[in-house]
């Protein structure tokens, strides 16, 4: 079983390229037809996360799940993230003015809501970096929290790909989840089981969510954030 698990995250990290960094192209950043800058009063909401915030998989980038949210709320979306990223994964090679945690602390004007949904990659460095993933998810947390104090901060479960389930990424998300009540974060719990059973809402490579997946998470998401009040 484990040989086998081995194989097959392997097979993930090559598959279409996808869940290496910068692979599959840039961020966009923007809402598409979004104006620049925000409105006078518009909510600022930014996302920290990997390709299945970034929109990887999705026909066009309106069509992924952070677009469509903000859109539906008249949120001004700032979305900067990685395919490949995790809180340690690949995290090296966005240093400096790269990092998604410095570019969120720094946007002007400041984030009125801070989504988080990074650690479906980290799972893939596991057993062996488990100290620097649980102190990571700490350590950008506390960021947000100190640096942000004024942002709403809403901590999502990590999303997952497949209905196999190692117990790498159940111990990420109890990580999560506890570093989310210690910095008294909103917490979105489930995520990982959003497109459980359901393969045909997977993009050709089998990895990302399609349009349709897309949906049926913003579906998801639209709920849980309704009952935070947003």
């Amino acid at each position: 079983m484990r040989r086998s698990r081995i194989r097959h995250a392997a097979a993930i990290v090559v598959a279409a390229g996808c869940l290496v960094l910068g692979a599959c192209g840039a961020p966009v950043t923007s809402a598409p037809h979004q104006a620049a800058s925000p409105a006078p009063g518009q909510v600022v909401t930014a996302f920290y996360g990997d390709s299945y915030t970034r929109g990887t998989g999705t026909s066009a980038p309106e069509r992924r799940w952070s677009s469509i949210i903000a859109a539906d709320r008249g949120w001004w979306e700032f979305n900067p993230s990685v395919d490949g990223l995790g809180f340690v994964n690949n995290r090296d090679r966005l240093a400096g003015s790269d990092d998604l945690v410095d570019r969120i602390v720094g946007l002007r004007p400041s984030p009125d809501v801070v989504i988080v949904t990074m650690g479906l990659n980290d799972a893939f460095s596991m057993p062996a970096r488990a100290d620097d993933i649980a102190a990571a998810i700490d350590a950008d947390l506390d960021r947000f929290r100190d640096e942000l104090p004024d942002a709403r901060l809403i901590v999502v479960e990590p999303f997952w790909y497949s209905d196999e389930r190692p117990e790498a990424i159940e111990r990420i998300i109890a990580w999560v989840e506890e570093a989310a009540e210690r910095v008294d974060a909103d917490h979105i719990p489930g995520a990982s089981r959003w497109l459980e059973g359901h393969p045909e809402w997977m993009a050709a490579d089998g990895i990302h969510p399609d349009d349709e997946g897309h949906a049926e998470i913003a579906r998801r998401m639209d709920e849980a954030l309704g009952r935070l009040g947003l």
